[in-house]
């Protein structure tokens, strides 16, 4: 059997060191389960006792069954009992479990919330939902099942060797010495089992990733005919976890082989030995019956904590990438003020100029996007974003919104910093409609509202799907806003997932608007609605439009021309033609391109 390195081993402390500190957490319920199993030890030897009692005086003394009756009575209201600690015991344990797998899911949802859009985009969906699925349910096992056995192994053995010795110490002395041949064979396999499991979670992380992005892509696989290809990619990578699950399972077998055969051969050499004495004589029945009642007991919980040994392999195996998400370092950012309302850029109380000042970005690892850009986006105007594709559009609206974080300079919102406003309070204030709206399956009133207001819920619904164009189609629909739309909108058009998006601006009324060209790639009818319903919308707040459609902003107040992070020319679009720049060769060549 190979050892592991010291380096693997100091990781595997590591890892122990963090699953047994979130343990912690729940270490009421799991105290409570430990109690009520030495309970559970305790009545168990009562009854073997009572059993042994039983069973010298009918089958030695040769008592009638009347003469044991309270033996028989005391047997059944034992086992009865034992079965209701067992029952609350397993509860105890279970609810342990639930509460760490919420806890830790809220972590990790929250970090994915903390990290933002700007670190979840370069990673891969799969890979993070069996994180968060499959990952936490292993470490609940480890947390429901192993530790309590880890406690149950000590404690019901010990107590069953204080009852074994004063009726015959070579029994007991058999027991203590083989006993400590199953943890250590445990330990021996068990070390090849973590090397083994990580692997596994490897390939069950990548299966997870290469099978969500093929699901996402399946429409574009079967029209290129690549569907059969990434078929035979997963059925690799499903075969490579296949082999790896089964590698595990042939160390569980194997492990469980070897526990079961140390445990028979303890059981057999205190039965050889009891047996030999009650032939010769030496030993009286009732002691050599009860030591033979208790010797497969002694063993059971060390079997069964070699069982759950393999709890505390997959949880070893699971928590690296768990604890590689939690400890990822959100960028860093100055103190934030949580008691900020932002009052001065509320609807009732009037807007705020929005100032980009000398900001500077640069994504980790490339080189500066943004360098010393001023941006003004005055308070009530419509702001436009033009330039080719990797201008940094997007960008910069992922800074206004918080999601990325500048490197340099500072964005402020009236007389704040955005950086140290809390993200909640400035998210309050932000209606975003984007190129490709994300519905979730629900009502279309789930759709629109997403945080339902209190009072006057339904008439505002009704008002923001008029304003958007959106409330003739709906009502026509059976259910009306109670109908049920499919996963990413599945049942509607395009244009009319633009326009549900759109409601959901109005329905929001936010200070500031900001639309990824939302009219882009929808039939002229669809794009002619949504136009008049953004201009509607834009109507006495802060907007800002990152335009792929140039007929789309020309009636907006000032145009920005971005060109690899910087601002090439700005101003209205009459201005901007008169100039005869960069934006004048684009809105040509747009208009040449366009049928």
């Amino acid at each position: 059997m190979r050892f592991s390195p010291p380096t693997a081993q100091k990781h595997t402390r590591r890892l122990d060191h963090w699953l047994r500190a979130e343990a912690s957490t729940v270490r009421n319920p799991l105290r409570a389960t430990v109690a009520f199993g030495g309970i559970n030890g305790f009545l168990l030897i009562a009854q073997c006792w009572l059993l042994a009692q039983t069973l010298n005086a009918t089958a030695i003394g040769h008592q009638p069954l009347e003469s044991v009756r309270g033996y028989m009575v005391g047997m059944v209201g034992l086992f009865l009992l034992r079965a209701a600690i067992n029952y609350v015991g397993q509860r105890l344990a279970f609810e342990a479990g639930a509460r760490l797998r919420t806890n830790l899911r809220a972590r990790l949802f929250a970090k994915i919330d903390e990290l933002g859009p700007g670190w979840s985009r370069n990673q891969r969906s799969g890979d993070l939902a069996t994180r968060i699925v499959d990952g936490v349910e292993a470490l609940d096992k480890y947390v429901s099942l192993y530790l309590p056995q880890m406690q149950l192994a000590v404690i019901i053995p010990v107590a069953i060797l204080v009852f074994v010795f004063p009726a015959d110490w070579v029994s007991g002395l058999i027991l203590a010495i083989t006993a400590p041949l199953i943890p250590l064979f445990m330990i021996l396999i068990g070390g090849q089992t973590e090397k083994l499991n990580r692997q596994q979670w490897r390939s069950l992380a990548r299966m997870s990733a290469h099978f969500f992005d093929l699901i996402e892509g399946l429409t574009t696989l079967k029209l290129f005919n690549a569907a059969g290809r990434e078929a035979r990619l997963v059925g690799r990578i499903a075969e490579d976890y296949r082999q790896e699950t089964m590698k595990v399972l042939r160390i569980a077998f194997l492990s469980s082989m070897v526990l079961e055969f140390l445990a028979a051969i303890g059981i057999a050499m205190v039965a050889v030995y009891v047996g030999f004495r009650l032939m010769y004589g030496e030993m009286h029945f009732l002691n050599g019956i009860f030591v033979l009642l208790l010797a497969p007991e002694f063993y059971l919980p060390l079997r069964s904590l070699g069982s759950q040994f393999h709890a505390r392999m997959d949880a070893l195996g699971a928590v690296d990438p768990i604890i590689e998400l939690l400890q990822t370092d959100a960028p860093p950012r100055p103190a934030i003020d949580s008691t900020t309302t932002l009052a001065g850029l509320s609807m009732s109380n009037g807007l705020s100029d929005i100032i980009f000042d000398t900001v500077d970005f640069a994504y980790p690892g490339g080189d500066p996007l943004f360098q010393k850009l001023d941006l003004t986006l005055p308070a009530g105007t419509v702001t436009a974003l033009v330039g080719p594709s990797g201008s940094g559009k997007t960008t910069l609206g992922q800074l206004l919104m918080g999601f990325l974080q500048p490197t340099d300079g500072r964005i402020g919102i009236g007389t704040h910093d955005l950086n140290t406003l809390a993200k909640k309070n400035w998210h309050a204030h932000i209606a975003w409609v984007p190129q490709n709206p994300t519905l979730f399956l629900g009502t279309l009133a789930e759709n629109i509202a997403l945080d339902p207001k209190p009072e006057g819920h339904e008439d505002a619904l009704r008002t923001a799907a008029k304003n958007a164009h959106a409330l003739d189609f709906i009502e026509q629909l059976p259910l009306g806003f109670d109908t049920v739309v499919g996963d990413r909108g599945q049942g509607l058009s395009g244009g009319e997932i633009q326009r549900i998006a759109l409601a959901r601006a109005f329905y929001k009324n936010a200070p500031l608007v900001i639309l990824d060209e939302p009219s882009a790639s929808l039939d002229p009818e669809s794009e002619r609605l949504i136009t008049t319903a953004i201009a509607r919308l834009a109507k006495n707040r802060t907007v800002l439009v990152i335009a792929h459609r140039l007929t789309s902003i020309e009636t907006c107040d000032q145009i920005i021309y971005l060109d690899q992070g910087r601002i090439i020319e700005r101003g209205s679009h009459p201005e901007l033609l008169e100039r005869n720049g960069a934006y004048a060769a684009l809105f040509r060549a747009y208009e040449q391109a366009a049928p």
